[in-house]
């Protein structure tokens, strides 16, 4: 999964060093809000543009409702047996790809379970992710994704859809 080093790990308190930490400087001003421009033009499974660039440029604290990734057309257009790469709705850089180490149902069974799709640390693309001291995921071109809440079998990142479209 990417190019990224046990030494770059740095901060992350999970296990293997994960999350990787990234500086609050991430999420600075920059062209369009956070983020150096818009979402791009079409997002995939018909997520609303206007909601991701609110969500992915314009937020640092709230998320899309619990529950909208299950309105859009992931789940009629999801590969149920390959696992799908989930890139930056911004820049269209990869940044998760799942399901990897579980089969599609537990992804969607534990997606469901918390509102929005949910990642494990061996589904993210550390080549362009990062979180921050509070918790907050987001790319390193400062594209907000999500957070990191931790449960019992680890790291989660509940990542907003219109995120990853």
């Amino acid at each position: 999964m990417g190019g990224v080093t046990s030494a770059q790990r740095g901060g992350g308190g999970g296990a293997g060093g994960f999350p990787i930490e990234g500086p609050e400087e991430l999420m600075c001003k920059k062209a369009h809000g956070t983020c150096p421009s818009p979402v791009q033009p079409t997002l995939k499974w018909g997520c609303s543009r206007e909601t991701a660039d609110r969500i992915c440029a314009f937020n640092r604290h709230y998320a899309e409702h619990s529950g909208y990734w299950e309105t859009t057309k992931f789940m009629a257009e999801a590969d149920r047996t390959q696992p799908t790469t989930f890139y930056d709705s911004v820049t269209g850089k990869p940044l998760f790809r799942a399901p990897v180490g579980r089969s599609f149902d537990a992804f969607v069974k534990e997606s469901r379970a918390h509102g929005w799709p949910s990642f494990r640390d061996e589904e993210v693309i550390w080549d362009d992710v990062r979180c921050l001291k509070n918790g907050e995921a987001v790319s390193l071109d400062g594209t907000h994704l999500g957070h990191n809440l931790p449960d019992g079998s680890g790291n989660r990142y509940c990542i907003n859809l219109v995120s990853v479209a």
